[in-house]
């Protein structure tokens, strides 16, 4: 469902006032060219839950050890969750040579904010 005048409009103020007022944040968040790794994703997950069942069962046979040994497991799946490799999100055009981005959301919305730049001259 595309955005009301009135809703493009306020959005466009928010964008404007970010960039201003925020540029530092924008800088980084914007220079972030990789994207999640899901089979990190997924073997963080399924390790996880291998730590959870070994608490539980730590827990259940009253052995100390094993509910430790449980979380540590629990802990390095959070990590391999939470690691994220440097996957390229841009893939070269073969006939300009410059990268094609995906078009996501926020693809869209920065390259708009980029023509809107470009045609106000900064």
């Amino acid at each position: 469902m595309p955005l009301s005048e009135q809703e493009q409009r306020l959005l466009d103020e928010m964008e404007r006032s970010l960039y201003h007022n925020d540029a530092d944040f924008v800088a980084t968040v914007g220079s972030q060219d990789s994207r999640p790794n899901y089979r990190w994703i997924v073997i963080g997950v399924l390790v996880g839950i291998v730590g959870i069942v070994g608490i539980i069962v730590g827990v259940a046979s009253q052995i100390i050890a094993i509910g430790i040994f449980g979380f540590a497991i629990m802990f390095l799946g959070v990590l391999f969750s939470l690691k994220r490799s440097a996957v390229p999100s841009a893939v070269h055009d073969s006939h300009s040579g410059r990268p094609h981005q995906r078009t996501g959301f926020m693809d869209r919305l920065n390259d708009r904010w980029d023509r809107r730049q470009d045609e106000r001259g900064h």
